[in-house]
């Protein structure tokens, strides 16, 4: 039970320091976007703390115990986004809004923005659902199944939830500062006691999962770029990312941070794989639906008590931060994009807080609805990608890198790479197996990108007054 009294500290401390800051709550920007005073290395812990979720604890691991470090071909998407977003980060910093859909709205039309609220909420309610279903696994594990899965998915959930709508980006941003060092320490700190405690570098060399292809493990090349397309897309795209831009005190700060961020994704997501891949060889023989929990495994079996606490405690503050910062942007769009750009232009700050703690609510029990539908939280984890990669990310990119892109095109995009997405998985649910064996990153991404293209170039050319302030030359010749 040491387990979780840590655990139930931790979370105290978090629940403590969140009611502490909704004391400097006093305006939609305080919730919204952190009053826009966060600094570089502020950005790069919430940047961090978000981006390393449970798709890396769970769905993640899952691939590097059954593929080893070919697994890294699905991280090394998001590393490859991570270099292009330094491009533009200071562009979106200078734009200075608060949703992607405000982007794409200012370059294209409302369409736009409808459309790809809907994106983010169907995706980003995915993610937080899986986060849920991380937490209740972890808790059901350190109680010895004293608190079931189910059980431990509801408190996580509650807890969640309730911290999320205290102080909405001011708690998320300034908590995730926190949980950063947490997860830093807990996970570096744990590599070096499993590789003693299973048995030295040559018992893991003789037991890990056996591997067919050198470079590709157990995966076809089909498989593999279904895994890094999506979450190279995503890097691109996500609006956490694009939020917290905005949150940046200036444009310097946003785009200082990209670099901390991207090293600091690098190298803790090479040692979570370490985990998993070192933990393969010692916890074997896993069913499909267990390979994702291979570090909780560690954290609980692998590694001394004090180390294990560590990691158990870095594993929750992944959950946590992620979910939380999940939650929040679907209901900033909820608000923002759709009630006060349609229905209450004139809504008022105190307001637009109280339906964003209450949309942040009704999302949450949305998530919770959803976990029955992805069992396997690798599945869920990549469906969410695709869903906002190839739905959202090429009309995204556009805005900034793509002066032709026309408001048709654009909004065609959004549409096709949803709808196609949607219907794949959908499809895939009822037959058991994927429509022509093709994960839905590639239809949906080549519709999206065709209709952008071939949209953009078949309708006449945007005037530069939709492009020039996303460019850092704002000539208009």
């Amino acid at each position: 039970m040491v387990y979780l009294y840590v655990i139930l500290a931790y979370l105290v401390v978090l629940l403590v320091f969140g009611l502490h800051l909704t004391k400097r709550l006093k305006s939609k920007e305080d919730f919204l976007v952190a009053g826009r005073t966060l600094t570089a290395p502020i950005l790069v812990g919430t940047l961090l703390a978000t981006w390393i979720g449970s798709g890396d604890i769970f769905s993640v691991s899952d691939l590097s115990y059954n593929h080893g470090y070919s697994s890294l071909i699905g991280s090394s998407g998001g590393w490859l986004g991570i270099i292009i977003v330094f491009f533009i980060a200071g562009r979106v910093r200078r734009f200075g809004q608060f949703t992607v859909p405000d982007i794409l709205e200012a370059r294209y039309n409302k369409w736009a923005r409808i459309l790809a609220t809907i994106a983010t909420i169907i995706a980003y309610v995915t993610i937080v659902s899986y986060q849920f279903r991380g937490g209740g696994w972890v808790l059901n594990m350190i109680t010895g199944e004293k608190i079931s899965i189910e059980t431990g998915i509801v408190i996580v959930a509650f807890f969640v939830i309730t911290y999320t709508l205290l102080a909405g980006m001011i708690s998320v941003a300034y908590l995730d500062i926190f949980n950063g060092i947490v997860m830093i320490t807990g996970i570096l700190l744990a590599v070096p006691f499993l590789i003693h405690n299973v048995g030295g570098m040559d018992f893991i060399t003789a037991n890990v999962t056996p591997r067919s292809h050198s470079f590709l493990g157990n995966m076809t090349w089909i498989q593999a770029l279904g895994y890094f397309i999506p979450t190279f897309l995503l890097a691109l795209g996500m609006g956490n990312m694009y939020q917290r831009f905005f949150s940046a005190k200036n444009e310097k700060e946003a785009k200082k941070s990209v670099i901390g961020w991207l090293l600091g994704v690098i190298i803790l997501g090479i040692t979570l794989q370490s985990l998993a891949v070192i933990g393969s060889s010692y916890f074997k023989g896993l069913e499909v639906k267990e390979a994702g929990k291979i570090i909780l495994l560690v954290a609980h079996k692998g590694v001394p008590l004090v180390v294990g606490c560590f990691l158990l405690v870095a594993i929750v503050a992944i959950i946590i931060s992620t979910a939380n910062s999940f939650l929040l942007v679907p209901a900033t769009n909820v608000i923002r994009d759709i009630y006060q750009r349609f229905i209450n232009p004139s809504l008022p700050d105190k307001k637009m807080i109280l339906y964003s703690r209450l949309t942040v609510i009704v999302l949450g029990f949305i998530s919770y609805s959803l976990i029955r539908f992805f069992p396997r939280i690798l599945d869920a984890a990549y469906a969410a990608y695709t869903v906002y990669g190839a739905g959202i990310t090429p009309a995204l990119i556009a805005v900034f890198f793509w002066k032709r892109a026309t408001a048709s095109g654009g909004v065609s995009s959004i549409m096709g790479g949803l709808v196609t997405t949607v219907v794949w998985e959908i499809i895939y649910k009822i037959q058991g197996h994927l429509p022509l064996g093709i994960p839905a990153i590639y239809p949906a991404l080549i519709c999206s990108l065709t209709l952008l293209f071939g949209v953009s170039l078949l309708t006449p050319k945007p005037s530069p007054e939709k492009w020039s302030v996303f460019f850092k030359n704002r000539r208009t010749n």
